[in-house]
């Protein structure tokens, strides 16, 4: 199914703390226009909590998310 999402920004958040991730991620679409779609990814196993409440807070949407090896991928579109 990612092969059918069209990433504008891939986020290499590998290693960072809470809440480094989530900060990153924050600035970046905050410089993204409306329907683009940003894919983070990071080892930090509060991410699972993380991300979803962020994306809720900011007006943002989740639209997938995977876990391999230790690593999630967030698929996270800009709603506004």
């Amino acid at each position: 199914m990612a092969d059918d999402i069209k990433v504008d920004v891939t986020m290499d958040l590998k290693g960072m703390k809470c809440p480094m991730p989530v900060v990153k991620v924050s600035q970046q679409i905050k410089k993204m226009a409306v329907n683009q779609v940003l894919v983070a990814e990071t080892t930090d196993p509060g991410a699972q909590a993380d991300f979803p409440s962020w994306a809720r807070s900011s007006g943002n949407e989740i639209i997938k998310t995977e876990t391999e090896g230790g690593v999630s991928k967030f698929y996270i579109k800009k709603l506004k």
